[in-house]
């Protein structure tokens, strides 16, 4: 980024804004994740190639983010492991956020 400063307000009104653009980058941001576990993602690491045949194979009835929160986390965890390359939902959703 470059940009041409002509006096100490300007600077100061880039500083400002600066900081301001930082601030919404803070914190903890919500990704769909469908645009997480991309399908390249989902099949270099299993066998399905969308978020919606993972959810299909698992048993569970996914239909919402309710559904989601309320399987338990060691039959998820489970299904993960014998169905990816990765220990646990954790490790995978890691792997996938670097991605």
């Amino acid at each position: 980024m470059s940009f041409e400063i002509k006096g100490l307000q300007e600077l100061s009104d880039k500083l400002k804004n600066l900081g301001e653009q930082a601030k919404q980058l803070d914190g903890n941001h919500e990704v769909p994740i469908s645009e997480l576990l991309t399908p390249t993602f989902l099949s270099n690491c299993s066998r399905f190639t969308t978020v919606e045949e993972l959810f299909a194979a698992s048993g569970f009835k996914i239909e919402s983010t309710e559904d989601f929160k309320a399987i338990p986390e060691d039959q998820w965890d489970a299904f993960i492991k014998s169905n990816t390359f990765f220990g646990n939902w954790k490790e995978m959703i890691a792997e996938a956020a670097k991605t």
